[in-house]
């Protein structure tokens, strides 16, 4: 009896996995103006209706299948000192942004979001606004601990950590390498560290 009620929802659940890789190759191949639903069901072998039941929209499908590859990165560790636990976490996101099929892909999403503010808003709720809460939460632990200063606002810096590498990434040629991401984070501990937690 367990075994014939579970086994809809597992086949449901594949299913989805399949969509949302099937998405995911055929946006690094033709980019998201070139993306439908009609050729991502050709590719899975699929009716529209069976994309259209799960996702309302072409960019609610592909914000999910990109989330599937990167939202590991959007985690910080919390077990060390919060300039390491940054940088660890600017280290690997970086590098998830830097290969596909997150880079070309998050790129053309950014793209097209300039001139659809639905898909602006979606963007922003479901990436932008996640990683700015994740590296607040992460400081603010850390103000808690006595590591940051306590008065300070953290949620500009937050905004801040999270713009500048992201701004470097998406409109200049300058690399978001570790240099980078050290520069960043010295001015932000030089800022907002707690000096007599200093060794």
């Amino acid at each position: 009896m367990a075994d014939s009620s579970t086994a809809p929802r597992r086949r449901g659940a594949e299913r989805t996995r399949e969509l949302l890789a099937v998405t995911l190759d055929l946006a690094t191949e033709v980019g998201y103006r070139g993306l439908s639903v009609e050729a991502i069901a050709a590719r899975a072998g699929v009716g529209k209706h069976t994309i259209y039941r799960r996702w309302p929209s072409i960019a609610e499908l592909l914000l999910d299948a990109l989330s599937v590859v990167w939202i590991s990165d959007l985690d910080y560790r919390t077990s060390g000192p919060v300039r390491a636990d940054l940088r660890e976490q600017f280290v690997r996101s970086s590098r998830a942004l830097s290969s596909p099929p997150i880079g070309p892909v998050y790129r053309a999403v950014i793209a097209e979001a300039q001139a659809d503010p639905a898909l602006r808003a979606t963007l922003h709720e479901r990436f932008l606004a996640t990683v700015e809460q994740r590296t607040l939460d992460r400081i603010t632990l850390a103000q808690r601990d006595g590591q940051l200063v306590a008065a300070a606002n953290l949620e500009y810096a937050a905004e801040v950590l999270c713009g500048t590498l992201y701004y470097r990434w998406l409109l200049t040629t300058r690399p978001v390498d570790e240099n980078a991401i050290d520069g960043l984070l010295d001015m932000f501990m030089t800022a907002y560290e707690v000096r007599e937690a200093r060794t």
